[in-house]
Parts: structure tokens; sequence; C-alpha cells
């Protein structure tokens, strides 16, 4: 029997964040690549989750989502964004913000239609759409107007489907990974408007929130006029309690989508852990001021890292969310991205991404790599060091 793959799968490739990952480990280098923090999450999250286990909460919660997590999540949006959302018919709790990702897109998205993509992107919205069977359609944002929307051009590739059906969701990344882009008020309610005009969904993940910097603002785009029946909002505790192991994340949306949401998670992976949930139930309880800290303790160290790079050569984009710092390599070296990342973890012991794995057309990003800089500042004052060293090549 000849063994062979399916077509979907033949279409991406393995995830390079996570193959730089295992490299790191491989050549004993510091992991500025994948996304994870090295420090401890906080104690009161910890506590819960020990309580839990202690407790014997064991057993499956309710497919959706445990009770007392869905409220305490509803709670949070009444908290922070005024927003009333109802915890028994609009939240699904999933394996992270992920799952939440794919079972939002098989839940409303059906074969050959097409997903609008911002690019750079995170890696894993185009698999998704292709594990859907959708058309992903890209949309560039420009380095060189800081990733600035252009309106026009936008709505330039939005008539360009209109032939084949249209846009069937577009997904927004804001803040943004890798770019750190923090889209803006305006440029959420251009995006409302095309919404609602070409009649798509947005499928927002909003995971870094809370990590933004200079006075940024994050705006829930489903709290936007006319947006709230087609937003999915997505979020996790992953990035904001330092808990990226843990996979608990959740997606809000109009009951109607979102009971299709909670079918495509049940057959995907029936729940997400049981005590982790009572666990973050209580760290959304958490007071604002912890929110305000985890934000100015990520710009100390944003600041610190553009600082060393700026020292050590590149060009940067600073970033105004997340915890990712996108960098020219033009400047100190020939190489393009693959082989300069290879080089760096191997000779430097410094393991990024490199940019091409976060376009369409990988020559877009072949002068571009991406550090994490969510590291204790020990860290990443060793990886300052290392790569001052460029200085000299």
């Amino acid at each position: 029997m000849m063994t062979r793959i399916s077509t979907k799968a033949s279409k991406f490739t393995e995830s390079v964040i996570r193959e730089m990952t295992r490299l790191a480990a491989q050549h004993d280098a510091i992991n500025l690549a994948q996304g994870f923090p090295n420090f401890p999450a906080p104690g009161f999250l910890k506590d819960a989750a020990c309580e839990a286990i202690q407790a014997d909460v064991n057993q499956y919660a309710i497919t959706w989502g445990s009770p007392r997590f869905r409220g305490a999540i509803a709670e949070k949006y009444r908290r922070f964004h005024d927003w009333e959302v109802d915890p028994e018919h609009e939240i699904t709790v999933a394996c992270g913000a992920t799952e939440c990702m794919i079972a939002s897109m098989l839940a409303l998205v059906d074969p050959g239609e097409r997903v609008l993509v911002f690019e750079p992107f995170y890696e894993n919205y185009g698999p998704d759409s292709i594990i859907a069977n959708a058309i992903p359609v890209y949309a560039p944002l420009d380095p060189d107007r800081n990733w600035t929307l252009d309106g026009d051009e936008l709505e330039s590739i939005i008539r360009g489907t209109l032939d084949e059906g249209g846009i069937r969701a577009l997904i927004l990344n804001s803040p943004n990974n890798p770019s750190g882009k923090v889209f803006s008020k305006a440029e959420l309610l251009l995006l409302a408007e095309l919404a609602q005009r070409y009649d798509f969904l947005v499928i927002t993940d909003e995971i870094y929130e809370h990590i933004i910097y200079d006075g940024a603002v994050h705006h829930p785009m489903a709290l936007l006029p006319g947006m709230k029946e087609r937003t999915i909002t997505i979020s996790a505790l992953s990035k904001t309690f330092s808990v990226t192991g843990w996979r608990v994340g959740y997606a809000i949306a109009h009951g109607s989508m979102t009971s299709a949401i909670r079918k495509m998670h049940d057959f995907l992976t029936v729940g997400a852990a049981a005590p982790l949930q009572e666990a973050g139930a209580t760290a959304l309880k958490v007071e604002s001021g912890y929110y305000d800290r985890l934000a100015r303790e990520y710009q100390q160290r944003r600041d610190f890292m553009v600082g060393a790079l700026e020292e050590s050569g590149f060009r940067v984009w600073k970033p105004s969310g997340a915890y990712y710092i996108m960098a020219d390599i033009s400047t100190v070296t020939d190489l393009d991205d693959v082989a300069f990342a290879e080089h760096l973890v191997k000779e430097y012991g410094i393991a990024v991404v490199p940019g091409s794995s976060f376009y369409r057309r990988p020559e877009l990003g072949r002068k571009i790599i991406r550090f994490a800089f969510c590291k204790t500042m020990e860290l990443l004052e060793e990886a300052s060091e290392r790569l001052l060293r460029l200085r000299h090549l």
C-alpha cells in the first residue's frame, strides 16, 4: 500500500517558530524565537491551580467552559470595556487561542470561501485557512509606513475577490504578532465600515490586549458600531499571565455563532483543562494594577532590546504592543533571513525567527528577523552582549 498525505497537509510546512526553539535547544542558545516567558507565572495563579487540583477538580468541565470561568470572563469585559457579555450563550472556552481560531473558522467559513489576512502574519493563520478548506487572501502592511493600514489598497483587494464570492472573514491580530502594531481606532473604524459594506466577519486575536506601550489603547472590534454580531473576539490566559503551556483560551461571539463554534470545539478537543479553568477564574479577578505593572515591565524590556539591537547595527521597528521586535538585517549582513538565523543560533547562541515565515511571498521577509523579548532582564542582557559581537563581523 502506497502511503500518501492529504492535499491540505502538503500546502504548509511545520512551524518555523517551533523549529527554531528546537535549534535553540540543540545549540544551547538563548531562545528569542518562540514567544514564551522564562520567568514564573504569578503566585496567586499557581496557588489557585494547586487548590483546584487538591480539591479534585479533575473531570470534564462543561464542554464550552466551566460556569465560574465563563462568569469571570464576562465580568472582566464588563469591568474593562463596559461590555455586557452573556456567559451562557456568548462564550466558548477552548484549548488556547489557537484552538479558538481554528474552531471559529471551521464553524463559520465554508470550503472555497475567502479569508483575508494581513501580512506580516502570525504563522498559524494561513494553515488555519487551509485546514478549513478556505482560500487565504493576503493584504500587506508596509513596514516603511510603520505598518499603517492603506484603506484604498485594502478595498481594492476586497473588490478583486467579488467575482469569486468576496471575503467571508478577516483575521485581525491587534496588538500584532510579529510587528507589534496596535491598530488605531480610526483604522478599526475603517475595517468595521468595510466589513459591513462587503458583508464579512472579523475574527480578532486580541491575546496581547494588555501588553501595550507609549499610551497606545486597545479597542475591541466588537464594540464598534454595527460589529457585535459580526465579530468573534479571541483571547487567552497565555500571554497576560505567562502560562503559554496551560492552553486555556476563549472566544466571544453572538449566540448564533457561538453555538456553531461550540460544536466544532466539542469534536476537536472536548474541553480545556478543568483545574486550569478554575485557576483562570481567580486570575481574571485580579486588580487593575496587575495589568498596569505587566505593561510597564514589558515596556522596560522593549526599550532595552530596541537599544541593544540598534547598538548592534540593526534597524528596528519599535513595537507599540505585544512582545516582539522586527529587525532589518541588511545593515549587518548580506545573508538572507534563514541563513542569518541559522548563523546566529550556531555561532552566537541566539535563536530568532526568519522574517520570511510571516509572509506569503518569502521574498518580502528575506531581510527581516523577529526577536521575542518576553524574558528576564538578565537573559536579555546576556543576549545583548552576544549581539554586540556582530559589530565586529
